[in-house]
């Protein structure tokens, strides 16, 4: 049977290695640890078995924007899922758990806050649960990198569900004592644990250090063919290095959580189909992403662990062809890395602040606004108090942490619409001709409408109709003033759901295993990316696997630093070097000293290089003008 449905479901003939095994363990009914990597195909692990167990499937998973294109995804192919989190309406949350409740939805995806919520888990109750699936496992592990409080919430869900609906959890990237945790936390029964090796054969770990990042990007890309990623850390890098690649005329694109759903959709739908070459992203292009043919996967500035590195470079060569993950350091990366910590922990005393500050803010009294949701404009909630961003945005997750409240920072939700007048109603309405249009316009392109809310794109209409998109925004309020339709414009903002009551600042207890212990850990997980990045005398791949416990049987023979190892085995003479110098300085316009320094020293070592230069120059072989050298 599950052959059959992922061939009829997904087309597919066959499963990927490890699939097949965790499905077996899930309908045999036993808790099971699946460890896959990026690419390995999680989702297919948990959809075969929902459509084979006789009951619903709840995914507990921390990103409203993947459980949205999961939903969507699962529709295209035939497959009944709904979802819960605090940014729908309360319509929308009872039309899902409706559908539930009548056997008409397979697959339930919830956000974990949701756990909280007294009248949900009461009708969880009353709902036939087949299996319980907890994706990106390793938030539920304070030990993780990525550890969110509201993940403690699921264990005591297995009370609810009956301790006899297995748990399957599932994540990337997880060290051994992560592995343990989520297990232990988890309330695991004779667990069966399902690892794919870390390890991957076809994609090389390059790391290239440079005082001038920007030049050695634009050798990365001039060197390789083919679909790329560059990730960066900041909103305003990406737009400036995507300017950088295009005035190259290399085509790039900017992502970034800032981007309307529209500009996200259209970007990214350009670099799947090769529009655009370079994906310029912050981690906001994650998740989700899941395009074949990436060849190179360039991290400009480092990531804070390397299970972010891992996860991020993994998004190079899944189609098994030759790929490379190329990391460019320069100077100042060593201390970037150690202020993230500060930035990441500020003092306690800071965090107090920000939560009075933000309480303030929201119009939240003292003793109020357990189980509220309130939009957060975080730009002018720093604007307004005079706060740093990056700082603040940290004690709002510290303070998540600590149980106070669960900041959650996605921006990424859809205009949703409903109609909600009666058929026959609807031909009495008197409409003016633009907004009339707008309407027939969102009848004839979605389908669903009189059922439920059905996503809808403002841009799309627009273009569709050849209206502006403020026309089709208002046309839209005015059809629900009508009283016609119910429309959710998209949510631009972050917002705060409450999980305590408003306390006095000076009542407020950040934990040490929440402050100081895990500052510790991202001490510990800082210094193996210096390692990693850093260290020119280990093979960069066995690197990452003592990092997540595999033993390596062999050095790569792939990384830079396998292959320096390599070239410095064969003796190189100064003739060699000089040549090899001439090469490049007889370029048109010369070469940059950096850059002929940065390309050979793999090859002949720094000293050497600059040692020839002299010599060269010494003999007018070369000519020296500013910091380029050309042949005479």
């Amino acid at each position: 049977m599950k052959h059959a449905i992922l061939k009829k479901y997904w087309g597919y003939d066959g499963f990927r290695p490890m699939q097949e095994e965790i499905i077996d363990s899930v309908l045999a009914g036993h808790d099971t640890l699946g460890l896959l990597p990026t690419g390995g195909g999680k989702s297919i692990t948990f959809q075969v078995p929902a459509l084979i167990l006789p009951g619903l499937t709840l995914v507990v998973t921390p990103l409203i924007s993947l459980m949205k294109d999961q939903v969507d995804n699962l529709a295209d192919r035939g497959v009944r899922a709904v979802m819960f989190h605090s940014g729908l309406t309360r319509r929308e949350k009872e039309l899902a758990m409706t559908r539930c409740r009548l056997g008409k939805a397979k697959i339930a995806y919830l956000s974990p806050e949701r756990l909280q919520n007294k009248e949900f888990l009461a009708e969880l109750r009353n709902l036939k649960v087949s299996l319980l699936v907890v994706d990106e496992a390793h938030c539920i592990s304070q030990w993780g990198y990525d550890f969110r409080p509201s993940y403690l919430r699921i264990a005591p869900l297995r009370d609810i569900i009956g301790r006899d609906v297995p748990v399957l959890a599932l994540t990337a990237s997880a060290t051994p004592e992560v592995r343990d945790d989520i297990m232990r936390s988890l309330g695991f029964d004779a667990p069966r644990v399902f690892a794919r090796s870390f390890s991957r054969s076809n994609l090389s770990y390059i790391v290239r250090h440079a005082d001038f990042k920007e030049t050695q990007l634009l050798r990365v890309l001039g060197g390789t063919q083919g679909c790329s990623i560059v990730y960066v850390r900041s909103r305003r890098r990406t737009r400036e290095l995507a300017e950088l690649l295009q005035r190259e005329e290399i085509s790039a694109e900017a992502y970034h959580a800032g981007l309307s759903p529209e500009e996200k959709e259209e970007r990214q739908n350009r670099w799947k189909t090769d529009r655009v070459r370079v994906m310029v992203a912050t981690n906001a292009f994650g998740m989700g992403i899941d395009k074949p043919d990436v060849r190179v996967v360039v991290h400009f500035d480092l990531p804070s662990s390397l299970e972010e590195y891992y996860q991020e470079a993994g998004r190079g060569g899944r189609d098994g062809l030759p790929s490379f993950a190329v990391a460019i350091t320069g100077r100042q990366d060593k201390g970037v890395l150690t202020r993230r910590v500060a930035d990441a922990f500020p003092d306690k005393g800071y965090i107090a602040h920000v939560y009075e500050m933000a309480c303030n803010f929201l119009d939240i009294a003292v003793g109020e606004g357990y189980g509220h949701v309130y939009e957060f404009d975080l730009e002018k909630f720093c604007r307004t108090f005079s706060l740093h961003p990056v700082p603040t945005e940290s004690a709002l997750r510290l303070l998540t942490r600590a149980g106070y409240l669960e900041y959650i920072a996605e921006t990424t939700s859809q205009s949703r619409l409903m109609v909600v007048m009666d058929k026959d109603d609807l031909y009495s309405l008197d409409l003016d001709p633009t907004t009339d249009e707008v309407f027939q316009g969102v009848l004839r392109r979605y389908t669903g409408l009189f059922a439920d809310y059905v996503p809808v794109s403002e841009l799309t209409l627009a273009r569709d109709l050849t209206l502006s998109t403020q026309t089709v925004y208002e046309a839209l309020l005015y059809l629900t003033r009508l009283h016609a339709i119910h429309y959710i414009p998209r949510r631009t903002t972050p917002y705060i759901y409450m999980t305590t009551s408003r306390e006095e600042p000076r009542h407020l207890v950040i934990p040490t295993e929440v402050y100081e212990r895990q500052r510790e850990r991202m001490e510990r997980r800082i210094e193996a990316v210096k390692r990693f990045a850093f260290d020119q005398t280990v093979c960069r791949t066995s690197t990452l696997l003592r990092y997540f416990g595999e033993e390596p049987e062999c050095d790569c023979g792939t990384c830079d630093v396998c292959r320096a190892a390599r070239r410095s085995s064969i003796p190189q003479s100064a003739p060699d070097i000089s040549a090899s110098i001439l090469y490049h300085a007889r370029r048109p316009g010369g070469a940059e000293v950096t850059d002929i320094i940065a390309n050979l020293t793999p090859t002949f070592g720094r000293d050497a290089i600059v040692a020839a230069i002299r010599t060269l120059a010494d003999q007018t072989t070369l000519i020296l003008e500013g910091t380029r050298v050309v042949v005479r």
